[in-house]
Protein backbone atom coordinates (compact mmCIF):
# COMPACT_ATOMS: atom_id res chain seq x y z
CA UNK A 1 0.00 0.00 0.00
CA UNK A 2 1.20 3.50 -0.78
CA UNK A 3 2.16 5.57 2.13
CA UNK A 4 0.76 9.14 1.20
CA UNK A 5 1.25 10.67 4.89
CA UNK A 6 4.75 12.78 4.64
CA UNK A 7 6.06 15.43 2.86
CA UNK A 8 6.31 15.01 -0.78
CA UNK A 9 9.52 17.34 -0.71
CA UNK A 10 11.10 15.84 2.28
CA UNK A 11 12.06 16.51 5.57
CA UNK A 12 12.91 20.20 6.82
CA UNK A 13 16.13 20.77 5.34
CA UNK A 14 18.70 23.01 7.35
CA UNK A 15 20.83 25.80 6.23
CA UNK A 16 24.02 23.26 6.16
CA UNK A 17 21.82 20.72 4.06
CA UNK A 18 18.90 22.23 1.89
CA UNK A 19 21.63 22.84 -1.16
CA UNK A 20 21.91 18.94 -1.25
CA UNK A 21 17.88 18.04 -1.11
CA UNK A 22 17.03 17.60 -4.65
CA UNK A 23 14.18 15.30 -5.47
CA UNK A 24 14.83 12.04 -7.04
CA UNK A 25 11.42 10.93 -7.64
CA UNK A 26 11.04 8.68 -10.48
CA UNK A 27 7.71 9.36 -11.81
CA UNK A 28 8.13 13.03 -11.15
CA UNK A 29 11.13 12.91 -13.54
CA UNK A 30 9.53 10.38 -15.90
CA UNK A 31 6.39 12.93 -16.57
CA UNK A 32 8.55 16.18 -17.20
CA UNK A 33 10.94 14.20 -19.49
CA UNK A 34 7.83 12.95 -21.33
CA UNK A 35 5.64 16.42 -21.55
CA UNK A 36 9.23 17.67 -22.57
CA UNK A 37 9.48 15.62 -25.18
CA UNK A 38 5.48 15.74 -26.64
CA UNK A 39 6.01 19.58 -26.96
CA UNK A 40 8.79 19.38 -28.74
CA UNK A 41 7.37 16.65 -30.63
CA UNK A 42 3.97 18.78 -31.81
CA UNK A 43 4.30 22.32 -30.83
CA UNK A 44 5.56 24.84 -33.53
CA UNK A 45 8.62 26.85 -32.82
CA UNK A 46 7.40 29.75 -30.58
CA UNK A 47 4.94 27.50 -28.30
CA UNK A 48 8.31 24.84 -28.20
CA UNK A 49 10.44 27.67 -26.54
CA UNK A 50 7.55 28.09 -24.36
CA UNK A 51 6.43 25.09 -23.03
CA UNK A 52 10.04 23.69 -22.66
CA UNK A 53 11.07 26.77 -20.35
CA UNK A 54 7.85 25.54 -18.79
CA UNK A 55 9.14 22.67 -17.82
CA UNK A 56 12.48 23.65 -16.80
CA UNK A 57 10.99 26.17 -14.30
CA UNK A 58 8.79 23.02 -13.18
CA UNK A 59 12.14 21.26 -12.48
CA UNK A 60 13.52 23.96 -10.67
CA UNK A 61 10.23 24.15 -8.54
CA UNK A 62 9.95 20.54 -7.71
CA UNK A 63 13.48 18.91 -8.49
CA UNK A 64 15.71 21.31 -7.05
CA UNK A 65 16.99 21.92 -3.52
CA UNK A 66 14.28 24.86 -3.51
CA UNK A 67 11.40 22.01 -3.04
CA UNK A 68 13.17 21.24 0.16
CA UNK A 69 13.30 24.25 1.17
CA UNK A 70 9.84 25.00 0.66
CA UNK A 71 9.32 22.19 3.24
CA UNK A 72 11.00 24.36 5.95
CA UNK A 73 10.17 27.80 4.99
CA UNK A 74 6.93 29.37 3.97
CA UNK A 75 9.04 31.98 2.11
CA UNK A 76 10.49 29.65 0.32
CA UNK A 77 6.79 28.65 -0.66
CA UNK A 78 5.85 31.86 -1.75
CA UNK A 79 8.37 31.88 -4.60
CA UNK A 80 7.69 28.60 -5.45
CA UNK A 81 3.89 29.48 -5.66
CA UNK A 82 4.87 32.42 -7.67
CA UNK A 83 6.74 30.57 -10.22
CA UNK A 84 4.05 28.59 -10.84
CA UNK A 85 1.14 31.03 -11.17
CA UNK A 86 2.95 33.68 -12.89
CA UNK A 87 5.77 31.90 -14.88
CA UNK A 88 5.28 28.16 -15.64
CA UNK A 89 0.88 28.62 -16.12
CA UNK A 90 1.50 31.86 -19.05
CA UNK A 91 4.30 30.11 -20.32
CA UNK A 92 1.91 27.14 -21.02
CA UNK A 93 -0.98 29.65 -21.94
CA UNK A 94 1.27 30.12 -25.23
CA UNK A 95 2.66 26.34 -25.46
CA UNK A 96 -1.38 25.14 -24.80
CA UNK A 97 -3.47 28.01 -25.88
CA UNK A 98 -7.28 27.33 -25.06
CA UNK A 99 -8.67 30.48 -27.48
CA UNK A 100 -12.06 30.28 -26.21
CA UNK A 101 -11.13 31.24 -22.42
CA UNK A 102 -10.58 34.74 -23.96
CA UNK A 103 -14.65 35.26 -23.77
CA UNK A 104 -14.46 34.33 -20.26
CA UNK A 105 -11.49 36.84 -18.19
CA UNK A 106 -13.51 37.76 -14.91
CA UNK A 107 -14.33 34.18 -14.81
CA UNK A 108 -11.40 32.91 -14.80
CA UNK A 109 -10.10 35.86 -12.76
CA UNK A 110 -12.30 34.69 -9.69
CA UNK A 111 -11.56 31.17 -10.49
CA UNK A 112 -8.05 31.64 -10.30
CA UNK A 113 -8.30 34.06 -7.20
CA UNK A 114 -9.95 31.78 -5.12
CA UNK A 115 -7.81 28.92 -6.02
CA UNK A 116 -4.86 30.51 -4.85
CA UNK A 117 -6.66 31.65 -1.59
CA UNK A 118 -8.15 28.47 -0.86
CA UNK A 119 -5.00 27.03 -0.79
CA UNK A 120 -3.26 29.61 1.83
CA UNK A 121 -6.19 28.65 3.96
CA UNK A 122 -4.16 27.30 7.06
CA UNK A 123 -5.62 24.18 7.77
CA UNK A 124 -5.59 22.78 3.66
CA UNK A 125 -1.88 24.21 3.14
CA UNK A 126 -0.51 22.26 6.58
CA UNK A 127 -3.04 19.37 5.22
CA UNK A 128 -0.59 19.75 1.69
CA UNK A 129 2.76 19.84 3.56
CA UNK A 130 1.50 16.22 5.46
CA UNK A 131 0.45 14.12 2.41
CA UNK A 132 1.40 13.29 -0.70
CA UNK A 133 -1.83 13.36 -2.99
CA UNK A 134 -2.91 16.36 -1.07
CA UNK A 135 0.16 18.56 -1.90
CA UNK A 136 -0.43 17.55 -5.75
CA UNK A 137 -3.86 18.55 -5.37
CA UNK A 138 -2.76 21.96 -4.65
CA UNK A 139 0.19 21.68 -7.41
CA UNK A 140 -2.07 20.99 -10.03
CA UNK A 141 -5.44 22.98 -8.86
CA UNK A 142 -2.70 26.45 -8.95
CA UNK A 143 -1.04 25.66 -12.44
CA UNK A 144 -4.42 24.40 -14.10
CA UNK A 145 -6.20 28.04 -12.74
CA UNK A 146 -3.63 30.04 -13.43
CA UNK A 147 -3.35 28.50 -17.41
CA UNK A 148 -7.31 28.86 -17.55
CA UNK A 149 -6.77 32.88 -16.62
CA UNK A 150 -3.17 33.94 -18.72
CA UNK A 151 -5.46 31.79 -21.53
CA UNK A 152 -8.07 34.36 -21.13
CA UNK A 153 -5.75 37.09 -20.76
CA UNK A 154 -3.92 36.33 -23.99
CA UNK A 155 -6.92 36.18 -25.84
CA UNK A 156 -8.95 38.57 -24.79
CA UNK A 157 -9.58 42.65 -26.06
CA UNK A 158 -6.73 44.34 -24.54
CA UNK A 159 -8.28 46.36 -22.36
CA UNK A 160 -10.32 43.25 -21.00
CA UNK A 161 -6.76 41.67 -20.72
CA UNK A 162 -5.06 44.51 -18.65
CA UNK A 163 -8.02 44.72 -16.34
CA UNK A 164 -7.29 41.05 -16.18
CA UNK A 165 -4.03 41.46 -15.34
CA UNK A 166 -4.50 44.50 -13.06
CA UNK A 167 -6.96 42.30 -11.30
CA UNK A 168 -4.41 39.00 -10.57
CA UNK A 169 -2.18 41.83 -9.44
CA UNK A 170 -4.18 43.10 -6.60
CA UNK A 171 -5.49 40.11 -5.42
CA UNK A 172 -1.74 38.43 -4.98
CA UNK A 173 -0.66 41.73 -3.36
CA UNK A 174 -4.09 41.66 -1.19
CA UNK A 175 -3.05 38.27 -0.24
CA UNK A 176 0.60 39.55 0.60
CA UNK A 177 -0.40 42.03 2.82
CA UNK A 178 -2.28 39.85 4.92
CA UNK A 179 0.41 37.75 5.35
CA UNK A 180 2.75 40.35 6.16
CA UNK A 181 0.39 42.32 8.50
CA UNK A 182 -0.89 39.06 10.37
CA UNK A 183 0.32 39.32 14.46
CA UNK A 184 0.63 35.68 14.59
CA UNK A 185 1.71 32.62 12.62
CA UNK A 186 -0.96 30.69 10.65
CA UNK A 187 1.06 27.49 9.44
CA UNK A 188 1.75 24.62 11.84
CA UNK A 189 3.50 23.02 9.21
CA UNK A 190 6.20 25.93 9.60
CA UNK A 191 6.11 25.95 13.55
CA UNK A 192 9.65 25.19 14.32
CA UNK A 193 10.90 24.67 10.54
CA UNK A 194 12.44 28.14 10.26
CA UNK A 195 14.13 28.33 13.69
CA UNK A 196 17.25 26.65 12.06
CA UNK A 197 17.60 29.14 9.67
CA UNK A 198 17.48 32.22 12.33
CA UNK A 199 14.02 33.25 11.95
CA UNK A 200 10.37 32.18 13.91
CA UNK A 201 8.11 31.55 11.95
CA UNK A 202 6.21 34.76 12.02
CA UNK A 203 9.00 36.29 10.50
CA UNK A 204 9.04 33.74 7.62
CA UNK A 205 4.96 34.30 7.15
CA UNK A 206 5.65 38.13 6.70
CA UNK A 207 8.89 37.83 4.35
CA UNK A 208 6.29 35.24 2.04
CA UNK A 209 4.18 37.97 2.55
CA UNK A 210 6.64 40.78 1.63
CA UNK A 211 7.61 38.33 -1.33
CA UNK A 212 4.15 38.32 -2.35
CA UNK A 213 3.36 41.78 -2.48
CA UNK A 214 6.34 42.70 -4.13
CA UNK A 215 8.35 40.55 -6.21
CA UNK A 216 5.03 38.85 -6.97
CA UNK A 217 3.95 42.03 -8.62
CA UNK A 218 7.11 41.85 -11.29
CA UNK A 219 5.02 39.65 -13.38
CA UNK A 220 2.13 41.05 -13.67
CA UNK A 221 3.68 44.64 -14.68
CA UNK A 222 5.48 42.70 -17.72
CA UNK A 223 2.55 41.03 -18.79
CA UNK A 224 0.81 45.19 -18.93
CA UNK A 225 4.13 46.16 -20.72
CA UNK A 226 3.96 43.25 -22.96
CA UNK A 227 0.48 43.92 -24.03
CA UNK A 228 0.90 47.56 -24.55
CA UNK A 229 4.00 47.02 -26.57
CA UNK A 230 1.62 44.52 -28.79
CA UNK A 231 -0.40 47.32 -29.15
CA UNK A 232 1.71 49.75 -29.82
CA UNK A 233 2.98 47.71 -32.56
CA UNK A 234 0.31 46.50 -34.02
CA UNK A 235 -1.17 50.19 -34.68
CA UNK A 236 2.22 51.64 -36.00
CA UNK A 237 2.23 48.93 -38.72
CA UNK A 238 -1.22 49.78 -39.37
CA UNK A 239 -1.17 53.23 -39.20
CA UNK A 240 -4.22 53.97 -36.93
CA UNK A 241 -4.01 56.87 -34.15
CA UNK A 242 -2.97 56.21 -31.08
Amino acid sequence: MIDWQYSYCGPAPTPETWLRQWNGDPVLIVVLVAAAAAIAWHCEAGSRRAGLWAIAVMALAFVSPLCGLTTALFAARAVHHILLVTVVAPLLAIALPWRSAGRHVPAWLAISTGTLWAWHWPALYDAALANVAVYWSMQMCLIAGAWAFWNAVRHAAPATAIAGIVGGAVQMGFLGALLTFATRPLYDAHGISTIPFGIGPLADQQYAGLIMWVPGMLPYAAAVAWLAHRRWSAMVSTGAPA
